[in-house]
């Protein structure tokens, strides 16, 4: 079973939502783990859209990131750029990869302007749902 960790600043939202997704598409063959370099708590909205798509995050925890360093990881994936550039060293990770995903939490931007918190999380969730999707095809494959 590999073992995967996403990491964030917050371990609100994206990070939570990559660890809903990847352990969905993964299943059996993985156990995921989320963490932040500053934890701030779930943000209910990440909760939310999940129960939109019929996952349930409800149970999930914010984790600091050193409480993990212990853990051999086959991948640590950083999902913002405040994430990777604070990481803590894992020096049982396999992979390290980044991929930097907006923060849902900022609305209103001059790209999107207008845009309210629920459509943001929404949005960001969709992005990160089709990236876990191709990350466990690619990398564990059934």
């Amino acid at each position: 079973m590999k073992r995967i960790l996403v990491l964030c600043t917050g371990n609100s939202a994206r990070s939570q939502l990559a660890q809903g997704y990847l352990q969905h598409f993964a299943g059996d063959r993985a156990e995921v783990y989320s963490a932040g370099v500053d934890p701030k708590g779930v943000n209910p909205a990440a909760i939310q859209v999940m129960a939109e798509d019929g996952l349930d995050i409800s149970h999930h925890t914010s984790n600091h990131a050193d409480e993990y360093t212990g853990i051999a990881f086959d991948y640590v994936i950083t999902v913002c750029d405040n994430a990777r550039e604070q990481c803590p060293y894992f020096p049982s990770a396999g992979e390290l990869i980044h991929h930097s995903f907006s923060d849902p939490g900022h609305t209103g931007t001059p790209e999107r302007p207008g845009e309210d918190l629920v459509t943001s999380f929404r949005r960001v969730r969709d992005e990160i749902k089709a990236y876990s999707r191709e990350f466990i095809h690619q990398k564990l494959p059934a």
